[in-house]
């Protein structure tokens, strides 16, 4: 979502980097291009004004710290004032002291608020809760279907209640109570106009409701046109949160900057893909590090968990040591790296990757590649998934046949597991004689 915007402030600060020093007109020469960059980014026009006059006054202000060259403090205080301006700390769900916690969701047509409802309680059963959801849209017949359909997949039940505001409520609150549910999302009509009768149909609801939380589902590819929608959505209903969709897309990351800033609303969770486990809490400070182009370790810890345990780490780790990895392990990390989400969007989270990219081959980001590679292995018997040093030549023509791959990209795969058990063995017995020189120490 940001990629355009961490170009342009890249840019920006190598102009920087170019000077030992940095004196005022060199200052203002790049804050003028993150002034523009931000503006490109479709970043409200007040709030880059302010973003760019706030960072100046802190940046001649502030006394020289020892430890950071001028880059480094002008880099520091942009991302300070990028955290505060997306919202300074995470903002969650504020559950209600007595079950259940009501979520109201709302949205322009075609802003994603159906998908969004499964992909929360979808989220918020893998945290332990009890999601059911409803579907309180009278004006689209399939709406209806849709989440139904949704919720077979994710084993979240549903309720399609008939009648006005009153009777949804009732028989939301009636079947939450009978399924012992500790969260109702309720999934509303989609607006055309922010005004008139569709405004008045939402607040006759939220009366009936009295939603814990109004979450506003807005498209992060509109630009503008999404925050002018939280205004009147607030302005009418007084939101609680936002819910950004599709920001995996060509957005340029202007809504996320300017909501919070422009409303006072926080976002607080943000869709990252087609699939129902795409939607990721919104945390300012790891957002703010991504847009500088400084990664986000913690997000991608936080992927490798939910498919790694500690204790398969551990064994495959002692088995690294003894040089035990098979090309069955190889593809189970495949298939894990695959589940975590994209690969331009695993490698954007690494810090210093915005810097070095541009010099990497466009294979480096090839989804195909996982799919090739897990077609060859999955081509191999078992015995040559565990020996692969029994694969000789007229084995790897058939390997090759089987996956409808080349012979040179089954020698490929295989060279590069090669390289990498040779490389986790090293690391492993490098660690090993760290430990052991620390053991007196220790």
């Amino acid at each position: 979502m940001f990629e355009l915007l961490t170009d342009k402030l890249q840019g920006a600060f190598r102009m920087l980097a170019r000077r030992g020093t940095i004196a005022e007109k060199d200052l203002d020469e790049a804050l003028r291009e993150v002034r523009l960059a931000l503006l490109e980014a479709d970043v409200h026009f007040q709030v880059a004004r302010q973003l760019v006059q706030t960072v100046r006054e802190k940046v001649l202000g502030a006394q020289v710290h020892r430890k950071l060259s001028p880059l480094q403090q002008v880099v520091d205080v942009v991302y300070e004032e990028l955290k505060q301006l997306l919202g300074g700390n995470t903002a969650g769900l504020q559950f209600a002291s007595r079950p259940p916690t009501v979520v109201m969701l709302l949205g322009l047509k075609g802003s994603g608020k159906t998908t969004t409802c499964a992909k929360l309680a979808y989220h918020l059963r893998r945290q332990g809760h009890r999601p059911i959801m409803v579907a309180a849209d009278p004006y689209r017949a399939a709406g209806a279907q849709q989440l139904q359909a949704l919720g077979q997949q994710i084993h979240v039940p549903v309720v399609v209640p008939d009648g006005g505001p009153r009777e949804v409520a009732q028989a939301a609150l009636a079947e939450a109570g009978r399924q012992g549910a500790s969260v109702a999302l309720v999934d509303t009509f989609g607006c055309l106009a922010l005004e008139g009768e569709e405004i008045d149909a939402l607040r006759a609801l939220k009366e009936a409701l009295s939603p814990h939380e109004l979450l506003l589902v807005a498209d992060a590819m509109t630009g503008q046109e999404a925050v002018r929608a939280a205004q009147a959505f607030h302005r009418s209903l007084e939101l609680t949160g936002v819910v950004l969709t599709k920001a995996e897309g060509d957005a340029r990351g202007g809504a996320a900057l300017s909501i919070k800033a422009v409303t006072g609303v926080p976002i607080k969770w943000v869709g990252t893909g087609e699939k129902l486990d795409a939607l990721e809490p919104f945390h300012p400070d790891r957002f703010a590090s991504r847009i500088l182009g400084m990664g986000d370790v913690l997000t991608l810890i936080e992927k490798a968990k939910e498919e790694f345990s500690r204790e398969e780490a551990e064994t495959l780790a002692r088995r690294a040591r003894h040089g035990d990895i098979t090309l069955e392990d190889l593809l189970v990390q495949f298939q894990r790296v695959r589940r975590m989400g994209p690969l331009s969007q695993l490698l954007s989270l690494l810090p210093g990757f915005a810097a070095i990219k541009d010099r990497l081959p466009a294979q480096a980001f090839d989804e195909r590649y996982l799919k090739r590679a897990e077609a060859i292995i999955l081509s191999m018997t078992p015995q040559e998934r565990r020996r692969p040093e029994i694969i000789n030549a007229s084995r790897k023509r058939r390997i090759a046949r089987g996956s409808g791959t080349t012979l040179a990209e089954v020698n490929k795969l295989l060279e590069q597991y090669w390289q990498v058990r040779r490389l986790l063995q090293e690391l492993s017995k490098a660690q090993a004689r760290h430990i052991l020189s620390q053991w007196p120490r220790i």
